[in-house]
């Protein structure tokens, strides 16, 4: 989902050599849920399933894994993200990536000591051309958009509601409405995984 020179960009974090972001594209999902991490209803099936794999690719390539989960501290992904030249902030103040739009989703990173042949970034932000720009308007609530901070409250308490199940079934509104996020192929059965994680049902008295 991206690369970066640690010392050309400033990368934070890091010193020297490259980094390689890796991240939820088209061949995660079924990849995903063939793995034993799907099947075994432990909590953070999907962070345990991003350790595992990162880390073995960081056990066989030499490098060094660094995941956005696991702390505080946790690694500095968006500056990372943003330096690589490939993602965006969008104007609801959320990333949005050039081929997965509102859907990217950081699964780990490569930080390798020696300097990689990498290719330059060409991507400009695809909110600059974007017509209408949707994902102002997508929230049901107005919970987020571009004209104040995101209002967490709201958005959980509509997801509580029967009316919030299309999000918490088929991914959050904004995000579905960016034009890129199609270029995720994310499935309803993904993203309503992903729903769960950030906004967990309420236990039964």
């Amino acid at each position: 989902m991206g690369a970066l020179d640690v010392d050309a960009s400033g990368a934070k974090g890091l010193s020297g050599g490259s980094l390689v972001l890796l991240g939820a594209g088209r061949g995660f999902w079924p990849a995903f849920t063939a793995a034993p991490e799907a099947r075994h209803g432990a909590p953070d099936p999907v962070d345990r399933w991003s350790r595992r794999v990162v880390g073995g690719l960081a056990a066989t390539l030499g490098a060094t894994a660094h995941f956005p989960f696991g702390g505080p501290p946790y690694a500095p992904f968006i500056d990372w993200a943003l330096k690589s030249g490939r993602a965006f902030s969008s104007p609801t103040g959320m990333l949005v990536h050039d081929t997965v739009g509102l859907m990217i989703s950081y699964r780990g990173a490569l930080h390798f000591v020696e300097p990689l042949a990498l290719p330059r970034a060409t991507a400009s932000s695809p909110c600059d051309s974007c017509a209408g720009k949707p994902c102002l308007t997508a929230c049901p609530v107005g919970a987020l958009g571009g004209a104040a901070p995101y209002d967490v409250p709201r958005c959980h308490e509509y997801l509580d509601s029967p009316a919030g199940q299309s999000c918490m079934l088929q991914g959050c509104a904004v995000r579905r409405a960016c034009p890129v996020s199609r270029g995720a192929e994310r499935s309803p059965a993904q993203s309503a995984l992903h729903m769960r994680s950030f906004h967990p049902p309420c236990p039964r008295p």
